[in-house]
């Protein structure tokens, strides 16, 4: 019962991807990445030999495995179609209220600096774009613009609510952006006893 289960939740998945992606990916491509969906929600780790491990098929783990190597080495998936793909899963709503964010850290000597767009549902933030920067620190105004505007091509301007952001995300430049597109927005405010006192 268990293993037919598995195959339904398979079939189901693989259905609804092959509807979006509409014969933009392949049907072999389209079935791999439901293995690997159903396979992440299970083992909860990107480690290929343990998702591999989990795939609910009659093929052999070895070559479930190169599969799996050759589909991350070899295909470069559209993100724009991955994108349009969580937007369209998410509950439907006229407007949404988008969270920006940033985080970094090293991998050796190596920074990884990752500027995030998420779409917020019941207090949490879905991680829809993101920007690697070739830096550390803070994004600027022409990086936070770009990504506005590419979810603004996506997806259109009507249906941002608002936007939210920690106190780093402020700049004349970035806000007047906001401004002159009528794009009402949430940020922290760095001094806000000292404006408080200007009053």
């Amino acid at each position: 019962m268990e293993k037919t289960n598995a195959i339904t939740k398979n079939s189901e998945l693989t259905s609804v991807l092959n509807t979006h992606f509409q014969g933009k990916i392949n049907l072999a491509r389209v079935k791999l990445i439901s293995h690997i969906i159903i396979a992440l929600c299970k083992v909860q780790t990107v480690t290929f030999e343990k998702l591999s491990n989990a795939f609910d098929t009659s093929v052999n783990t070895e070559s479930s495995l190169r599969r799996i190597q050759r589909f991350i080495a070899d295909y470069s998936l559209d993100s724009d179609l991955i994108v349009r793909l969580i937007f369209n899963l998410l509950p439907k709503q006229d407007k949404f209220i988008l969270s920006i964010d940033r985080t970094n850290w090293k991998f050796g000597q190596t920074n990884i600096n990752i500027f995030m767009l998420g779409v917020v549902y019941k207090g949490v933030a879905f991680p829809l774009l993101f920007t690697m920067l070739d830096k550390r620190g803070n994004s600027n105004s022409t990086e936070r613009i770009e990504l506005i505007n590419k979810f603004i091509r996506l997806f259109g301007k009507d249906v941002i609510a608002s936007i939210v952001a920690d106190r780093e995300f402020v700049g004349e430049q970035w806000l007047g952006f906001l401004n002159r597109n009528g794009i009402r927005y949430y940020i922290r405010i760095r001094v806000i006893l000292s404006i408080l006192r200007r009053g």
